[in-house]
């Protein structure tokens, strides 16, 4: 195994159980919120954070440090936090792998968020599935007010914060900013179209503040140690901070890794995973949860970073690596991600509502040797108009029927010639 690599979110992962309160405060826990409460100002947590380059490890990538610079500093209060825990991406784990090894981290971390913004209260919105985690954030929440670390008058300081936890009502669209707003609000979670952003008017019209799980985690981290040490955790220059990496298919170990951005993909494969199961050869994975699009042999020794994927035509996204291999049909495993979007789509827009079932359709008659080679175009065109849709859901859904076309056109005319699944036959 190359490395050892540090590990910063994951240092102190234990196989059966939580890190405690206690145990996380003897390894520094809730320093650097004590600092900043009692010697330092908001706008000093605000320029760390954007000279550290934090991009949001939920999907999406925008920087960390400038969506809080984003809330005015003249903005009216009461402001919010929201952490979105809700993990709904196909393949990606690595947000309750985090909640059940390091709570306090997320809680201070929130906090930290709070803080620089001058918010008063935090939600962390959590998927249903997810309910032993969601008990340990009450719980621990219960115990970090208990300890002062939440509450009034934090540190004996002017600033005081809440944070409640709220199950989803379960839809994949909930874990889209605005629609999340909206599911807080009890109001039905279709998208929303900025502006208003959230930071300007999120929920119920103040100023909102949503971060992912493992984003709002590495903020203890860099407020503590500071912008260049975050960005010298990484393996490429470009990059900052380490990935929680989450590997699943083909592979002996499957698991999440907390490993530095710039990883090549075959060092997480044959170092960290095992290598391909039972001797396989590696065909092909989607590099970050569902609404990635599939990197090939070619890619094989790719830096996973978020700069090196956009460079290809591909995103990092959660870092959830679903690899398969030379026995994998990838028609069938793109009806299997198609099937999904087409379920989860919340209906608002037309594109998206009529889109992944016309898809999904076609897919699927490919597969059943029921397919035709102008299915091919009619393919694509029908992804450029999901690109017209209200959100990013359809865009993202999408990513794996373009690279399928784009990247395994032999197979998908092998199926098409061939009448059915040489996979099958």
């Amino acid at each position: 195994m190359s490395g050892p690599y540090p590990q910063v979110l994951l240092k102190h992962r234990k196989p059966d159980r939580i890190t405690t309160l206690a145990e996380y405060r003897q390894a520094g826990g809730y320093e650097a919120l004590h600092r900043v409460l009692t010697s330092e100002d908001a706008a000093a947590v605000k320029a760390e954070l954007a000279d550290a380059v934090l991009l949001g490890r939920g999907g999406a990538g925008f920087p960390a440090g400038i969506k809080v610079q984003t809330v005015a500093e003249d903005a009216p209060f009461p402001r919010y936090v929201v952490c979105n825990a809700d993990e709904m991406e196909p393949g990606t784990f690595k947000d309750r792998v985090f909640l059940h090894a390091e709570p306090h981290m997320l809680i201070e971390g929130i906090t930290l968020a709070a803080f620089s913004i001058r918010a008063a209260h935090g939600i962390i919105f959590i998927r249903p599935e997810y309910e032993s985690a969601a008990r340990i954030l009450e719980r621990e929440i219960g115990i970090a007010h208990r300890e002062g670390l939440l509450g009034d008058g934090i540190f004996g300081s002017e600033f005081s914060f809440d944070i409640d936890v709220h199950r989803s009502g379960g839809r994949y669209i909930c874990g889209e900013v605005t629609a999340q707003i909206n599911a807080l609000q009890g109001i039905r979670p279709n998208p929303k179209q900025p502006p208003p952003y959230a930071t300007d008017k999120g929920l119920w019209g103040q100023p909102t503040l949503v971060n992912n799980v493992e984003t709002l985690a590495c903020i203890p981290h860099i407020v503590n140690k500071g912008a260049q040490w975050f960005k010298d955790l990484a393996l490429t220059p470009e990059a900052a901070g380490t990935k929680l990496f989450c590997i699943s298919g083909k592979v002996n170990k499957p698991g999440c890794h907390e490993l530095p951005l710039g990883i090549k993909l075959s060092e997480i494969i044959e170092d960290f995973c095992g290598g391909m199961k039972d001797g396989a050869t590696f065909k092909g994975c989607l590099p970050g949860g569902a609404s990635t699009g599939f990197l090939t042999v070619d890619h094989y020794h790719i830096a996973m970073d978020f700069d090196a994927l956009k460079k290809v035509g591909n995103r990092l996204g959660t870092g959830a690596i679903m690899v398969f291999d030379h026995h994998t049909c990838m028609v069938d495993v793109t009806i299997n991600l198609t099937e999904f979007f087409a379920r989860e789509s919340c209906g608002w827009c037309t594109p998206c509502r009529e889109g992944f079932p016309y898809l999904l359709d076609l897919l699927r008659r490919i597969e059943n040797g029921q397919g035709e080679a102008d299915f091919l175009p009619m393919i694509k065109t029908m992804c450029q108009h999901l690109w017209k849709s209200y959100c990013a859901f359809a865009p993202g859904g999408v990513a794996s029927i373009e690279s399928l076309i784009v990247n395994f056109e032999d197979e998908v005319m092998a199926h098409i010639e061939g009448r059915g699944c040489p996979f099958k036959k």
